[in-house]
């Protein structure tokens, strides 16, 4: 074997045009037997499996495609099933694995969180009450059948057991350790397994290790490491780490692997290899092509610091290999019509970004002149794409500069301006709304591509935007909601509208990524300086505002969220980009409120998910985060009140910082994870008004009233009444009429229960 060798990490789960998901929601809507399901997502994988050997690639990865999510994938492996799911041991079916996901009608689904600081949720492991057993060696079956049926030679990939139980729940801290004996026997197993079947190379994520770990997990870490080794020496083991640089770098070179994988993107790998060295009895995995983004790699610089890492590194072993795995980017740019072509030119999907991984490998292997062309080309297109017309705007960019501390605070404190506010809007005790989106059926989503193909018109599109708008302001009206919304069905996607509307952004039409589940989110491209164009909503909220003499909120994107869920171009600070958007975003709020509006969401739902791994650099993060928020809606009138939603299991660790945004009104995704954000509520004091999401719209389950009671009488034994919102824990975009209807129903009974007891109490 050659001492430098190509490696890629993951591959995207969806096919080119979301194959993967349409074939997982036939089968939930029973189009499809699950024998159907099982071979058109088999097809998809050997198709994903084919396509990386056809480019190049020496070490492919198998075990990294998943009918839902990779953890679940490891928790149904091991047998990690809640009780609730009446689970009696042996291998996991269908049926079973779904319900954990998504629920059913007795049960409710496992908690969902953000996968570290990206947009991928995963489902969150419940280890209460669980003796885990090795139910079946997914990663052997994955193997095999690849070098079976393709005559691949593949690098399975395993969730490493550190990263798999510090995201699990179930245990209490100072317990980690005799939980994690009770695994190590599993992977143990597993990898005996792999070792007896021929297996070379196995790559173990340890994702975990880039977050502040104490020192004493590091060295249980170390000692699990060194059990593996035992167990399998003929095992070629990568300790694969992503998304930062390692905290603990001294201690982890040592562990007794064959490879360690760093992330030479994101974080200080470089500089931690130049100052502290590398070990030189293991290979470098070098992550040197950007797994999180889209923008093509300038492959000149690209080479030139790998000829410096390679000269770090002793015994000249290195894998090359992007900095994460490419599930989160899409597929390939190939079908991409309608972009502009400087554009297009600079920009690198997983196909893509694999070619440049081998021919940067082609390049250390054989010398800089053998990829002269590749160079020139690349050259050539970043040249375009840097000098297109469309990526500078000195105007906003003097703006931006220009900015300073009083532009992003309110006129009055919260404790004033909200007595003005209570006074115009006049709600009852625990006021009712949603989150923002209702369902957008197949004939919404019809429509809109018709509008788009040109197969209707401007006007037609617009009349029938305006009679879904008209039938949900009567049927929120029917249901007793004190604050309505006008539904976004004009939205394909909460940052891909706005995306649309805002200069400097682009937008793709094959661009999809997996966000959670069959869900597959579009992220916008921000090549350019980002201002404000036109009005974007304002003529959808003054029409549903006619309709009704109850509020109605105007819905907007949060600047934070909005950068967090595009494709930004790394050649201007992100907090630069952002403070751009939050100016804009500024701009569509005062329309709003110039025509009446009297409350204005601003949604937040990716403003943890930015945060750095290392918690020496979440301060910084977070105050800019702050300011462009503030920046966006401190410029209201006093009356004017300001919502916002936000998606949070780990409440706790940025209290500060949602305080500090100063919206009248939060809402935050709490239902998947039983209350146990009101602990935050316990130990702090929250002044402002909130509501805690009652019910999950994850999962298509309709839940029973006295469920929802239960949920908010648990709220309001931290939370005083008169602070406290009811709502969904989201937006109801994915869920059909009749689940939304029923689940909407069911929280108003139990609001207006609440509300009595309340008020009876209270006299």
């Amino acid at each position: 074997m050659t001492n430098v060798i190509s490696s890629n990490l993951g591959y995207p789960r969806i096919g080119k045009k979301r194959e993967w998901k349409r074939a997982l929601e036939g089968y939930w809507n029973k189009q499809l037997s699950e024998k159907e399901l099982l071979e058109e997502t088999d097809a998809i994988r050997f198709a994903n499996l084919k396509k990386q050997k056809e480019i190049g690639i020496d070490l492919v990865p198998v075990g990294d495609f998943t009918l839902y999510d990779h953890v679940l994938d490891t928790s149904a492996m091991f047998g990690v099933v809640p009780d609730r799911f009446n689970y009696d041991g042996g291998k996991i079916n269908l049926e079973t694995y779904f319900a954990i996901a998504r629920g059913t009608e007795n049960a409710v689904a496992s908690e969902l969180t953000k996968w570290f600081n990206t947009n991928y949720h995963y489902i969150v492991p419940e280890l209460e009450n669980v003796t885990p057993t090795l139910t079946e060696n997914l990663p052997l079956k994955f193997y095999k059948e690849a070098k079976e049926k393709l005559g691949i030679d593949g690098k399975p990939i395993i969730l490493g057991p550190i990263t798999y139980l510090k995201l699990s729940k179930g245990y209490e801290e100072n317990d980690f350790s005799n939980v994690l004996q009770r695994f190590i026997p599993l992977y143990v197993q597993l990898l005996k397994e792999l070792e007896e079947a021929g297996v070379s190379w196995v790559q173990i994520d340890e994702p975990i290790l880039g977050t502040n770990l104490s020192k004493e997990v590091i060295q249980k870490a170390k000692q699990v490491y060194e059990q593996f080794h035992n167990a399998a020496p003929k095992l070629k083991l990568i300790l694969q780490t992503y998304f930062e640089h390692i905290i603990h770098y001294e201690e982890i070179i040592e562990f007794p692997v064959q490879a360690i994988g760093l992330d030479f993107v994101h974080g200080e790998s470089l500089e931690l290899i130049k100052q502290f060295g590398f070990p030189e009895d293991k290979v470098l995995a070098a992550g040197i092509i950007n797994g999180r983004n889209v923008w093509k790699a300038d492959l000149e610089a690209k080479t030139d610091l790998l000829e410096t890492i390679y000269q770090a590194v002793k015994n000249k072993q290195i894998i090359i290999q992007p900095s994460s795995s490419l599930l989160h980017v899409p597929v390939t740019k190939e079908s991409e019509a309608q972009l502009d072509s400087n554009v297009k030119n600079g920009l690198s999907f997983a196909n893509e970004k694999l070619d440049e991984i081998v021919t940067l490998t082609k390049g250390l292997q054989t010398g800089k002149q053998t990829i002269v062309q590749e160079l020139a080309r690349n050259n050539k297109e970043l040249e375009q794409f840097n000098h297109s017309t469309h990526r500078n705007n000195e105007i906003v960019r003097k703006e931006v500069e220009a900015l300073g501390i009083t532009d992003a605070q309110r006129s009055l404190p919260f404790a004033e301006r909200i007595k003005k506010q209570h006074e115009v809007l006049q709600l009852p005790l625990l006021p009712t709304t949603t989150i923002g989106s209702l369902p957008q059926t197949q004939e919404v989503r019809k429509t809109r591509t018709k509008w788009r193909q040109g197969t209707i018109t401007e006007a037609e599109y617009e009349q029938f935007i305006r009679a879904n708008i008209t039938k949900w302001i009567h049927i929120q009206e029917k249901i007793g909601l004190d604050v309505l919304v006008h539904g976004e069905f004009e939205r394909t996607d909460m940052v891909e509208y706005f995306g649309e509307k805002l200069n400097g952004f682009g937008v793709t039409e094959f661009g999809w990524v997996q966000s959670y589940g069959s869900r597959c989110v579009k992220p916008p491209l921000i090549f350019g300086d980002v201002s404000f164009d036109t009005a974007m909503t304002v003529k959808e909220s003054i029409f549903a505002q006619s309709l009704t003499d109850k509020p109605v909120k105007g819905m907007l994107t949060g600047p934070v969220t909005i950068l967090n869920w595009s494709f930004v171009h790394d050649d201007v600070p992100r907090e630069t980009v952002q403070n751009q958007i939050a100016l804009a975003l500024r701009k569509e709020i005062k329309a709003l409120e110039t025509s009446g509006i009297k409350i204005i969401q601003v949604d937040e739902p990716a403003l943890r998910e930015g945060l750095p791994l290392d918690e020496k650099k979440q301060k910084a993060y977070l105050d800019a985060a702050v300011y462009a928020f503030r920046l966006a809606t401190s410029s209201v009138q006093v009356q004017t009140q300001i919502h916002t939603h936000m998606c949070y299991s780990e409440f706790q660790k940025i209290y500060d910082a949602i305080d500090g945004l100063d919206a009248d009104v939060i809402s935050i995704e709490t239902s998947r994870s039983h209350g146990e954000i009101i602990s935050a509520f316990e130990e702090n004091t929250y002044e402002k008004e909130i509501g805690l999401g009652v019910y999950d719209i994850h999962s298509p389950r309709v839940p029973d009233k006295n469920e929802i009671k239960q949920n908010i009488s648990r709220a309001l034994k931290t939370i005083p009444t008169e602070q406290f919102w009811i709502n969904p824990d989201c937006g109801l975009k994915t869920r059909s009429e009749d689940e939304t209807v029923g689940a909407l129903k069911a929280m108003i009974h139990a609001a207006r229960e609440i509300r009595e007891e309340q008020l009876t109490f209270q006299k």
